[in-house]
């Protein structure tokens, strides 16, 4: 998509240093995809401890220790 925007001149020079960009496309395209990157994260770090169902670290070790486990493991 075609747009035309005005970026300051030393934010778009320094995002082209920090990204290692060829253009100044390339470098915009970066800074958006790490952007939403870590808006992603960020919303799925609001999730983080809040699985009810989610297993413990002692259900683990019982399912590693169940015989039952084991046998199906191995198939």
């Amino acid at each position: 998509m075609k747009t035309t925007i005005d970026i300051p001149d030393n934010e778009l020079k320094e995002a082209i240093k920090y990204t290692g960009a060829k253009t100044k496309r390339d470098a915009v395209v970066y800074a958006l995809k790490d952007f939403n990157k870590r808006r992603r994260l960020a919303e799925l770090s609001k999730m983080l401890g809040t699985f009810k169902d989610f297993m413990t670290q002692d259900d683990l070790k019982i399912m590693r220790e169940d015989k039952k486990w084991e046998k199906t493991k191995q198939s």
